[in-house]
This record gives structure tokens, C-alpha cells and sequence, in this order.
């Protein structure tokens, strides 16, 4: 109030000042005229200062930006796995497959808190023998780094923080990985629940970190954990709809590459092309060609 020309007869606090009765005095002495401290305990004016409070914390709610909420949630995520500093990019990992086949990997990739779908990056993995999660996270924990390594643009920035969907075998995989490169990045696994949600992180040692009791970080490493998910299953779909048409038609003489292609664009499905009649493919391919494709079926 000092700066101010008007100043109240009474100014309710919610509690009581250290040296009131001389702020009081200063403020008479400014005002030309008696100025009390009050701090009321019930009644009317008790009731306004819960409504100052109440608008004191909703004006400072809303002055306080996304970018400082998600900084100290990024600050409270370093302090609970002792990081030395809040991460400012974050990989996550996720490995989705169907059986033998089609096995692939997505990174996903926070930077400040907030998703670089830019930096995105899928991973078709190869030469394995079966549905080995294990297997497959080294391999691409194993190729993320090594593309850093020889000089890849793509994968030029080095994370703070690895987030690797599964439970603590799989972040010592990807830990592991990382020390024969020589390279000294904290990794945690994402643990979750029976509703495949993340409940809390693990370390390559076995040691589970709750986060449940931080709403705000539970919902972020939730958000990471979700956003990998999603970005696996639809490359993984993909991949499948894509291997399952090349090899439906895959073997067919005279049908290359080419007339695969034009086939699929044309007929959008394995069904629609398996049910066609000989004149409708010869509308989209040699008549040869065609003849081929309705024996195969």
C-alpha cells in the first residue's frame, strides 16, 4: 500500500503481521488518518479473506505458464531419479510384433517436456528368431547409438534420459548397450499396471520409483508411455498390412514389383483383387498378367 494515494480505513490480513502496530502507524501517518491491520477470525470478514485468498491463487494459476508447470515437473522427475539436472530431451522406447514377424520398434522423443514428432524414428528389426523382447530392444538401443555414432544426423542429438517400456530386464538391456558404447545416459524402465498404464519407474537394478503420489508427473510419464504405445502399434500395423499384401502376391509370374503396386493402388485389398474377375484385373494390368493373378487365387 505504501505507493499508493488512497489508502482503506481497515486492511483485513489472514494473519497476524510481526510489527503490525507500527505498519499501522506508517500507514496512518501516510493515509492523514487512522488505518487498522485486522485479522479477522469468523463472521463477514473472515469470509472475504478466504475470497482474496481464492482469487490470489487463481490469479497466480493462471500467470503461471505451461512451460513452468512442465518444468517443474521435469525438475521433480530429476530429483526423484537423482539426475543432476532436469532432462531436457527425453527417448522412450517400445517394441510391438505379431508372432515371428513383423517385429518393430518406435522412438519417441520429448524435448523440454513437450513431444518432437519431428525426431521421431521407427526401427524394422531383423534377423530374429522369434517374438524376443529382450533381443529386440538391444538391437534398437544397439542401432539408435550407433547411427549416432558413425555421424547420422537423424539421431545427432544424444538424450538426457532413456524411458524403456517394460521392467527392469529390459532397461538392463538397453543399459548394458549403452556402457559397451561407453556412453553414461540414466535409463529406467516404465512399469505398468494391470490396465497398461504406467505405475511407476524401475531401474536396471530392480529398484522401483513410485510416482503415483505426483499426479502431474504421473500423468507426464503416462502421456510418454501412451504416445510410444501409439506411435509402435500404428508403424506395426503398417508394416503387417504391407508384409501381408507383398507376400499374398509375391510369386506370381509375369506380376512384379510394378503390377503389385498398381494393383494394390487400384484395388485397395487382397479381398477386393482375390474376388476380381479376369476383364476387371486386365482393366489394370496385361492380360497375361491377369490371367496369372486370377489362376494364383
Amino acid at each position: 500500500y505504501s505507493p499508493r494515494g488512497i489508502l482503506p480505513r481497515q486492511i483485513l490480513l489472514p494473519e497476524n503481521l510481526e510489527g503490525a502496530a507500527d505498519l499501522s502507524r506508517l500507514l496512518s501517518h501516510q493515509a492523514g488518518r487512522k488505518v487498522d491491520l485486522v485479522t479477522p477470525q469468523r463472521g463477514a470478514k473472515a469470509d472475504l479473506i478466504r475470497m482474496a485468498q481464492e482469487n490470489a491463487k487463481t490469479e497466480c494459476e493462471r500467470l503461471t505458464t505451461r512451460a513452468e508447470r512442465t518444468a517443474k515437473v521435469l525438475t521433480l522427475l530429476a530429483e526423484l531419479l537423482g539426475l543432476p539436472e532436469p532432462p531436457g530431451r527425453i527417448e522412450a522406447y517400445d517394441i510391438s510384433n505379431t508372432g515371428a514377424s513383423d517385429i518393430v520398434a518406435a522412438m519417441t522423443v520429448f524435448e523440454e517436456g513437450k513431444p518432437k514428432k519431428g525426431a521421431y524414428r521407427y526401427f524394422k528389426l531383423r534377423d530374429l528368431t522369434g517374438p524376443d523382447d529382450y533381443a529386440s530392444m538391444e538391437q534398437v538401443i544397439t542401432r539408435r547409438f550407433r547411427h549416432e555414432i558413425e555421424g547420422d544426423g537423424d539421431f545427432a542429438h544424444r538424450p538426457d534420459l532413456l524411458l524403456i517400456d517394460g521392467g527392469a530386464t529390459h532397461a538392463a538391456v538397453a543399459s548394458r548397450v549403452l556402457a559397451q558404447y561407453g556412453l553414461s545416459i540414466p535409463v529406467f524402465g516404465m512399469v505398468k499396471d494391470d490396465r497398461h498404464r504406467t505405475r511407476a519407474l524401475v531401474t536396471p537394478e530392480g529398484e522401483e520409483i513410485g510416482i503415483q503420489g505426483a499426479p502431474a508427473l504421473f500423468a507426464f510419464i503416462g502421456q510418454i508411455q501412451e504416445e510410444t504405445h501409439r506411435f509402435a502399434i500404428t508403424y506395426h500395423h503398417e508394416s503387417h498390412s504391407k508384409s501381408a499384401t507383398r507376400s499374398a502376391l509375391d510369386g506370381i509370374p509375369g506380376v512384379g514389383e510394378k503390377r503389385r503396386a498398381e494393383l494394390r493402388k487400384h484395388f485397395g485389398t487382397i479381398k477386393a483383387i482375390r474376388e476380381a474377375d479376369v476383364e476387371t484385373l486386365a482393366a489394370v494390368v496385361p492380360r497375361a498378367a491377369a490371367q496369372a493373378v486370377w489362376e494364383h487365387f
